[in-house]
């Protein structure tokens, strides 16, 4: 039987965890953004300018927590799972 590295195993099942559920609550986010922004050009399509830079800022936020479960799931991979 070959022996175990259990820390090795560890990082990656929390990487795939990390991914998993970093990235659903962004991407939640991103389509109640994009959804309530549709709406409002659609309220007020004069004002589409502003709709739409505000958006494209909220969007940005809201991705950067994804960007930092993807951060923490390469760290557990390349420095505890060698």
């Amino acid at each position: 039987m070959a022996e175990v590295e259990y820390a090795k195993v560890a990082a990656y099942v929390a990487a795939g965890i990390c991914m998993g559920i970093g990235t659903l609550g962004p991407a939640l986010g991103l389509g109640f953004i994009g959804g309530k922004a549709c709406e409002s050009i659609g309220k007020r399509p004069e004002s589409a300018g502003t709709i739409t830079r505000t958006m494209v800022l909220a969007l940005a936020f809201a991705e950067a927590t994804a960007i930092y479960a993807f951060t923490v799931s390469l760290m557990l991979l390349f420095y505890v799972g060698r």
